[in-house]
């Protein structure tokens, strides 16, 4: 395998310097995933958010979505009206994230209580 000049083979997750693990990191975080979730059937504002993803703080909740839209897994759309809406939505590789999550998420829900 080829290696780049930082010691990471071109897109190897398993490379301790590959790029790759930053947006796997980012994917294996139970919220970011939660959140995927909850756009997948199309935008959802803020508070929206906040009803669907129980358990979340304001702070954690900002965190992630100003993470997803740095990494162009979703956008940021404000309106101007008063006071301003601000909706959230997947972008294409944002929902080409998705549908790996959902199962991994499905799975989670089927095997729960099988861990001994």
């Amino acid at each position: 395998m080829r290696r780049d000049e930082d010691g990471c083979g071109r897109n190897d997750v398993y490379a301790a310097m590959c790029p790759c693990r930053e947006m796997l990191d980012l994917l294996a975080n139970k919220w970011s995933a939660l959140v995927i979730g909850a756009l997948e059937d199309g935008p959802r504002r803020n508070g929206e958010l906040k009803r669907r993803l129980e358990g979340i703080s304001p702070k954690v909740l900002s965190q992630t979505l100003k993470r997803l839209e740095a990494h162009g897994l979703l956008t940021r759309a404000v309106y101007p009206e008063v006071p301003a809406r601000v909706e959230y939505e997947l972008t294409g590789l944002g929902r080409s994230a998705a549908a790996p999550l959902e199962q991994l998420r499905d799975w989670v829900e089927r095997h729960v209580g099988d861990a001994e």
